[in-house]
């Protein structure tokens, strides 16, 4: 018997240690992956704190080491080894690695940088299908670049600098339609660029210098967000590339360029770098990419520039380095080159009227401009008499045919008038009622944008009445969420499960389905990853004359609170950390894209609060607040608000820009509650706050960690701080013209986030870094 007690004790301590191992199965196989990744990376001194006891996911961070977690699943891995790492031994099997790796399923964002990997670059690495920021720089990766990496469609960043792969750029790297930076500096790659890159409308890095490239580089004008273009060190040419107006850095030098630079070169106003030296490009010099309100430095040494430089040529005042040195130029040094003292200048090698920098000549100048084709005009020749003869004959019979023209013409006019009218009154009216350019060049983003942003939502649909009673309990009380002038706010749960909020709007008698059918169709577009999106639409009816009484919108249901309650309000003890604020500010600044130019018309002035921001289960931001434009028709709804208050002189363009400078400066509101960590209490409080988040970008490191949320202030990276404070400066200008766009904050937000990436962050220590119609009312839709 006891033996029999003995026994039955023993299976039951078995069942619960099976029991509690189960519950930790998923925390301690990640556990053994790394401690594994450790292994076969030959423990390098960067891991020496791994072990079996460590928790993993609230290790502290630094430069070499970080693996950061959501949920107890790993979502992002940075290794970084010491500069210079040999190659792992000769029984290192990459494929083995990888083959680990890939267990870490939850992986966004995965940094191997100077480990000594070495071997082809596994295809299957594409298993980590939530990857969106690849970095594998400074290793000893060979081959081609694989093509399952096709298959990332949420890829964002690609670097693989500093390798040996091998091969031509792949077609189907145009497919990465998020795809932001894409850097594959020194490497062996060759052959000519795919078109297909001209598919990345999202790409704001293009590095690809130190390669064997060729060629004429594609068109690139429709990469609209690029900022940086680095071909440094490779064979393009020989025209200069066809490139978009909002480069920041251009860098195009040790290449086979030999035309001369387009007049658009001179419009690049937000250019901040341009280095062409190196190659041989002839034509007069555009003295005006000196006064580049931008430039801080630019570089044309040793090509074949003529023209005559002029002492009192204007420069930008933030202009640092400039060299000229080795052209064929004349004339005087610019003053302003000659009397800053902060602005060094190089010009030795021309034939410039100076002597303290070695000059030729002029006569060797002009020489070599002729040399390389650029030629005085000639006399003109005198035609030969067979061509006067030729020209007399033709000028006869060009003479009858005009006669005839005329004849038929006189014969036709009568009729011709009417035509002419009505063709003249069809274009009138074509052209009255098209919609202005910003709308139609807005239109592109939409099919994507659609595409990519509302995955996982269920197909928009009509709901009936009965079904939405079933959800409410008949909307019940315990369904109530709330009432506002827009009518009341319940939650229902469907049949399948699924949680939804259901808002319901009170119509006026008068209004049949056809005065607002239209608004419902605007509602079904709006569902985005990053908005509060809609889900369906029902009816209520009135039974005597068959009008309808109320309109039924229904949301997804998002459980986790506001973004506030994250950051300074009862969820602050959870501490969100700052990968997360960042990716937060992130799914807000998309949300206001998609708003923006993800429908035709766009939807401005959107009043957005931070209490307007929720956080679902996987602390993915969401806006639940925005204005619809209704149809002057539809007056009588209630619950329409106050339109943006755009002057009607201003053209619809100008409005466009100006309310969407509105919703610029709100998101600032928003990004300064997340540095800050606490609510704002008044308009004065913003100002003051305002200037100094100003004061202490330019003051020391310290200063500005003092300004910040204690929580975050000691992870946060130096760039990335910085980056986040400038961009919230930025955007509360007072004047909004001098506010970014919401692509350039999208754009400051991601670089803020993938320099936070340790080796990028921690150890850079120094300073770098459409409208409604007029008179439409407005609907401003708070969903909860």
């Amino acid at each position: 018997m006891a033996k029999a007690f003995r026994y039955s004790a023993i299976l039951l301590c078995v069942v619960l240690v099976l029991l509690i191992s189960g519950s930790e199965q998923l925390q301690s196989s990640q556990g053994e992956t790394l401690l594994r990744i450790q292994r076969l990376l030959n423990y390098p001194s960067s891991l020496s704190s791994w072990n079996s006891s460590i928790d993993f996911c609230n290790s502290e961070p630094n430069a070499s080491v970080t693996v950061a977690c959501y949920e107890k699943s790993i979502t992002q891995l940075h290794i970084v080894g010491s500069k210079g790492t040999p190659l792992l031994p000769r029984n290192f099997s990459i494929d083995s690695f990888v083959t680990t790796v890939v267990g870490l399923a939850s992986l966004k964002v995965l940094t191997l940088v100077s480990l000594g990997l070495w071997g082809p670059l596994p295809g299957k690495i594409a298993r980590l299908s939530s990857l969106e920021i690849l970095n594998m720089s400074s290793n000893f990766l060979y081959d081609a670049i694989p093509q399952e990496l096709s298959s990332l469609s949420g890829l964002q960043s690609l670097g693989l600098d500093d390798n040996m792969l091998a091969g031509e750029v792949p077609n189907w790297i145009g497919s990465l339609q998020v795809l932001s930076v894409l850097s594959l500096r020194k490497n062996r790659l060759n052959g000519s660029l795919p078109d297909s890159l001209s598919n990345l409308e999202n790409l704001r890095v293009l590095a690809l210098a130190h390669n064997y490239f060729k060629g004429e580089v594609p068109d690139l004008r429709s990469l609209t967000n690029l900022q940086v273009l680095d071909l440094e060190d490779n064979a393009f040419g020989p025209q200069f590339p066809h490139l978009g107006n909002k480069l920041v850095s251009l860098v195009l030098s040790r290449n086979k360029f030999r035309d001369g630079l387009p007049a658009e070169a001179t419009s690049y106003y937000q250019l901040q770098r341009l280095d062409l030296s190196n190659n041989t490009f002839v034509g007069p010099f555009p003295q005006s990419l000196l006064s580049l309100p931008s430039v801080t430095y630019l570089n044309i040494a040793d090509n074949k520039f003529t023209g005559m430089l002029f002492e009192n040529q204007s420069c930008s005042a933030d202009l640092e380095f400039v060299d000229l040195s080795s052209n064929l130029m004349t004339g005087h040094v610019p003053n302003c080159l000659l009397q800053d003292s902060k602005k060094k200048a190089l010009y030795a090698g021309n034939c410039l009227a100076t002597g303290d920098q070695d000059q030729h000549p002029i006569s060797i100048c002009r020489n070599e401009a002729l040399a390389v084709g650029i030629l005085p005009q000639q006399k003109k020749r005198k035609p030969s008499k067979a061509i006067i003869a030729i020209s007399v004959i033709g000028g006869i019979v060009g003479g009858i045919a005009l006669v005839g023209l005329i004849f038929l013409a006189v014969r036709k006019v009568k009729s011709g008038k009417t035509i002419q009218k009505s063709t003249i009154r069809l274009i009138a009216e074509n052209a009255s009622t098209g919609y202005p350019t910003k709308l139609l060049s807005d239109a592109r983003y939409i099919s994507q944008t659609m595409k990519l942003g509302a995955l996982g939502l269920p197909a928009y649909r009509t709901f009936s009445l009965e079904e939405l009673e079933e959800a409410t309990n008949n909307f019940d009380t315990s369904a109530f969420m709330g009432e506002g002038s827009q009518g009341q706010i319940y939650r229902g749960r469907l049949k399948d499960g699924s949680f939804v909020v259901i808002r319901c709007l009170k119509m006026k008698r008068s209004h049949g389905t056809h005065n607002f059918m239209h608004h419902i169709e605007l509602i079904s577009k709006l569902r985005h990853r990053h908005l509060v999106s809609a889900l369906g639409h029902g009816f209520e009816y009135y039974l005597d004359d068959s009008s309808v009484s109320r309109i039924f919108l229904v949301f997804e249901y998002v459980p986790n609170g506001t973004l506030r309650s994250w950051i300074s309000g009862g969820h602050a003890r959870q501490n969100i950390h700052w990968t997360h604020r960042i990716a937060a500010a992130i799914g807000v600044a998309k949300g206001i894209q998609f708003l923006h130019t993800g429908i035709v018309p766009g939807v401005y002035s959107n009043n957005l609060k931070i209490t307007d921001v929720l956080l679902d289960q996987n602390l993915v931001a969401k806006i639940s607040s925005y204005n619809l434009p209704l149809l002057a028709e539809n007056r009588g709804m209630v619950g329409h608000g106050a339109s943006s208050g755009a002057s009607k002189d201003l053209s619809l363009s100008a409005r466009i820009n100006q309310d969407e400078k509105v919703d610029v400066y709100d998101f600032g509101l928003i990004l300064l509650e997340i540095l800050l960590g606490r609510s704002l209490t008044s308009g004065n409080d913003v100002d003051v706050l305002q200037d100094q988040l100003q004061a202490s970008i330019t003051s020391d490191d310290a200063a500005r960690r003092s300004m910040v949320d204690p929580a975050v202030r000691r992870v946060c990276s130096y760039q990335s701080l910085k980056t986040m404070m400038e961009i919230c400066v930025r955007c509360l200008l007072k004047n909004p013209a001098d506010r970014p766009s919401i692509e350039d904050i999208l754009w400051n937000l991601q670089f803020a986030a993938q320099v936070q990436d340790p080796w990028r962050g921690e150890s850079q220590s120094s300073e770098g870094s459409p409208v409604a119609a007029t008179h439409q009312p407005q609907l401003h839709i708070t969903i909860y």
